[in-house]
């Protein structure tokens, strides 16, 4: 009958209603869960930047004091330099560097070092060697040291291809000098500039005196 049909149908709707109602509470229910989700996973992002951001503060803060106490133990290497060397002509504090002319070490053209130049080492390993028992051992310090020649060319059939060979023996033998009156080393390392790295740029006799140089720098790896 209609009214039977009618009741079917009723029926049908509300069940349909009701799996709808259930449907949707469900989702609201999955919603719900991944909103928390999510609010936890951005409160961990946060955590985790500030954490990061304190780790950073600390680790700056922790290199600012290692630079600053490098840089102590620099200024009492080039003060105890100057008491021992004087005031010498081609010997000189420039910034962060202590500067020898090569003439000074080295006679012109040669990597091996005069008698002259050989004790200009010794007084500065002497120097050196008092620094080194107060560094603490948590202070990574390098003295490097750095050869410069001039641009003028090289002699053909001479010991060296090029202005890099000369500044880098030059370097290495003072290297090798420093090492034998006892500076350890793991504690330096020798470098070469050839000509690339000029203070003067003058096509004069006196500019390319002054670029033919060696130059110690203590600083940290």
């Amino acid at each position: 009958t209609r009214a039977a049909e009618a009741t079917r149908l009723s029926e049908s709707a509300q069940a349909q209603a009701a799996l709808l109602s259930r449907q949707l509470a469900e989702i609201r229910s999955q919603l719900t869960a991944l909103n928390a989700a999510l609010e936890a996973s951005e409160a961990r992002g946060r955590d985790q930047q500030t954490q990061i951001a304190n780790l950073g503060s600390r680790l700056n803060t922790a290199l600012a004091a290692r630079v600053e106490e490098l840089q102590r133990y620099r200024s009492d290497f080039f003060g105890k330099l100057r008491a021992i060397l004087g005031d010498r002509q081609g010997i000189q504090v420039v910034g962060d560097r202590f500067v020898f002319q090569s003439e000074v070490l080295f006679p012109v053209g040669s990597a091996d070092l005069s008698g002259e130049g050989a004790d200009r080492i010794r007084d500065l390993a002497i120097s050196l060697r008092e620094i080194i028992k107060e560094i603490p051992p948590e202070v990574n310090w390098l003295l490097r040291i750095d050869g410069h020649a001039d641009n003028s060319p090289i002699r053909s059939g001479g010991p060296f291809a090029s202005n890099w060979e000369l500044s880098a023996a030059r370097a290495i033998n003072v290297v090798r000098l420093l090492v034998a009156l006892g500076i350890p080393a793991d504690r330096v390392a020798a470098t070469a500039f050839g000509e690339w790295q000029p203070v003067e740029s003058a096509d004069t006799a006196a500019a390319r005196a002054r670029n033919r140089r060696i130059e110690f720098r203590l600083t940290d790896r």
